[in-house]
């Protein structure tokens, strides 16, 4: 292992990481993020005014299939049976925007942080996409790991 990263060997070439000999055990992660667009782009989509449809329905959905095919995105990713993938999107007047978090569990020799970060930015890049034709100057932010739980390392929460 070059450095302590898990994922190069001793001649720093790029590996999966062998978790077989790890033990199963229930897994959590909890990630979060955050569009920030204009108020009136936050109205529209509260009111469901979109031209595209109802964007926080259509976004937690992406989202959840997002987590799905983490390992098929990110190359050094196990496949996991996902047991349970949650997309909460929450309008914020004070953003002004829509924060995202995602909870994605399982049970599993390896955790599910990928699976949580990549549902929260598939669900804001679905978010942009629905609304890039009124508010182009939107921000996507904020994204990182704000619990995980389970396995050797045991539980971590963001301060």
């Amino acid at each position: 292992m070059a450095g302590g990263l898990t994922h190069f060997d001793a001649k720093g070439d790029a590996h999966m990481v062998d978790v077989s000999d790890k033990a199963v055990t229930a897994r959590v992660a909890v990630a979060r993020g955050w569009v920030r667009m204009l108020p009136e782009t936050l109205e529209m989509t509260r009111e469901g005014r979109a031209k595209k449809g109802d964007v926080i329905g259509v976004a937690r959905l992406a989202g959840i299939m997002g987590a799905k095919k983490t390992p098929e995105l990110i190359p050094l990713c196990h496949p996991l049976p996902v047991t349970k993938v949650s997309v909460e999107v929450t309008p914020d007047a004070e953003l002004p925007g829509l924060r995202i978090e995602a909870t994605v569990k399982t049970t599993g020799q390896t955790g599910v942080e990928m699976e949580a970060l990549t549902a929260v930015s598939t669900t804001a890049l679905t978010v942009y996409d629905m609304l890039k034709a009124v508010d182009k100057g939107m921000q996507i932010g904020g994204i990182e790991v704000a619990l995980k739980d389970g396995g050797k390392s045991g539980r971590y929460e963001a301060p």
